[in-house]
């Protein structure tokens, strides 16, 4: 799977879980996929200052993105607002 499938297929699995985040006033923007399979993400909304967001990025975001691309290493969150979506 090249890079391309592999953005295409984390947008897929946020655009399953963003009505859930919404619901909650919050939403999700994927950054970046590195090289090393890293996933970057943005929280927004209320997800941005949530006390729970950590738990919900690992335990709702990581675990659906997995589902979809295994190989993946993980998800973090990006705070600074100057990075540019890749």
């Amino acid at each position: 799977m090249n890079k391309v499938e592999i953005i295409e297929k984390v947008n897929l699995a946020l655009d399953q879980i963003r009505p859930f985040l919404n619901d909650d006033g919050g939403d999700i923007e994927l950054i970046e996929v590195t090289d090393d399979l890293t996933v970057k993400v943005k929280l927004l909304g209320a997800c941005k200052d949530c006390s729970m967001s950590k738990m919900t990025l690992k335990g709702g975001v990581e675990e659906s993105i997995k589902k979809v691309v295994p190989e993946l290493k993980g998800v973090i969150a990006i705070e600074d607002d100057t990075v540019q979506c890749h």
